[in-house]
């Protein structure tokens, strides 16, 4: 399962790392620790959405343009009665916060996140993973077996394909084959590494990187070596709250009336996503 912006945050801590450090995870404090007592003062009539930036499908909470999901899930709970709060966290706390009540749902999930979530029927969008390497790489993505010898740079917490999660699972603890990045924004520190030849391919979603490049300058561009999987990701609810059920209902059955309405084609075309990546 990455989120964008934070840039300067970012580029400015890869600038003041050593060359040969490797810290097994990498966090924002500030963010990362968002005030739960946003869930303490919520009403019944309140949906709590966590996780960290994924811009375009979910961006920065509170800013102008918060991301097409959120856009679609204010939409949906609205007709409903329902007030949406979203709120930034790292994806592994985004999670957390959910299991603990804090929060009613995470967005961007995979199945393979949050298996234990309720799920509506409809997906909020598709997410197409790339992998990514520094502008001079030639290598060339041809099975698991070609990640040997390399070092595959992934987000903490993050599903990306079966295969891949397996691979990760095994290998986790090396840091050698595997290196988690954790945080509320790590692409833009992993777009860094990649350029500085620290680590050698970089896991994320086609649009989140693209999205990313088109709107940080700074940003060195990566290489993308190519697709290696395609799956719809949701909006997931929490197995702590005993509405999860109705609030995934509402949410699937706005999705096709929103569809039906051409709303939700819209909110789409409003963040230049393409309406196939959302089939």
């Amino acid at each position: 399962m990455l989120r964008a912006i934070l840039a300067v945050l970012f580029i400015s801590l890869a600038g003041c790392s050593p060359p040969d450090e490797k810290p097994a995870s990498i966090t924002s404090q500030s963010a990362d620790t968002p005030d739960v007592t946003l869930s303490a003062n919520r009403d019944k009539f309140t949906v709590i959405i966590a996780a960290d930036p994924w811009c375009p499908h979910n961006c920065i909470a509170g800013s102008g343009r918060e991301g097409y999901a959120i856009d679609i899930a204010r939409a949906v709970f609205a007709s409903a009665g329902y007030r949406v709060e979203y709120m930034n966290a790292g994806w592994a706390r985004a999670i957390q916060l959910a299991k603990d009540n804090h929060a009613d749902a995470v967005v961007g999930a995979f199945r393979g996140d949050v298996p234990d979530f309720i799920f509506p029927l409809e997906p909020i969008g598709i997410s197409r993973t790339h992998l990514y390497t520094n502008a001079e790489s030639q290598w060339v993505y041809n099975g698991i077996a070609s990640l040997k010898g390399r070092t595959l740079l992934a987000i903490n917490g993050y599903s990306y394909s079966p295969e891949l999660d397996s691979y990760i699972e095994r290998n986790h603890q090396n840091q050698g084959s595997v290196w988690l990045l954790s945080g509320p924004a790590p692409l833009s520190r992993a777009v860094v590494l990649l350029d500085q030849r620290r680590t050698d391919i970089f896991v994320e979603d086609e649009l989140v990187m693209n999205w990313a490049l088109q709107n940080q300058a700074a940003l060195p561009a990566p290489r993308d070596a190519g697709e290696i999987h395609r799956a719809p990701f949701y909006i997931a609810f929490s197995p702590a709250n005993p509405k999860a059920a109705e609030l995934a209902r509402i949410l699937s059955d706005g999705i096709r009336n929103l569809r039906q309405s051409g709303q939700f084609d819209d909110i789409l075309a409003s963040y230049g996503v393409p309406l196939l990546s959302v089939d």
